[in-house]
């Protein structure tokens, strides 16, 4: 089995059995400025720090390539209810200063079986950085 990547224990993977890959993935950052107004002046800006990095991706959950579809959904709700803070790892590199939060998630479910059961869904995740201070 080839392990992509992971958040916590969330495990982005691919092998003969398994297929769950992380998918339009966007890692983004913003710096803060205050403004300054000078009457009849040109405005003075100000550097006051950065906001807290933000990523976002998606996955392909479905039964039929070895994902364990509500297992994986049960994980995701879990954190981001107890506000849980974990690593993000891609390849061999760790992402952000210490680890990420789940903020929100969208499930698009897809497929069911005959008996309404969810097989396979596509689910947005997006994560806020934690930074341990």
């Amino acid at each position: 089995m080839s392990q992509i990547g992971c958040l916590g224990d969330i495990v982005f993977r691919v092998s003969a059995d398994v297929i769950e890959t992380a998918d339009r993935v966007i890692w983004s950052g913003s710096a803060r400025y205050a403004e300054h107004r000078r009457h009849l002046g040109n405005a003075l800006t100000e550097f006051t720090g950065v906001d807290a990095d933000k990523f976002s991706f998606e996955i392909t959950l479905m039964d039929e390539l070895g994902a364990d579809v509500m297992g994986e959904l049960v994980k995701i709700w879990g954190y981001e209810r107890k506000g849980t803070a974990l690593p993000l790892v891609l390849g061999t590199k760790f992402y952000g200063k210490h680890r990420w939060s789940i903020i929100n998630h969208r499930i698009a479910m897809k497929y069911f079986d005959p008996e309404g059961n969810l097989t396979g869904a596509a689910v947005s995740i997006s994560l806020l950085e934690y930074v341990n201070v």
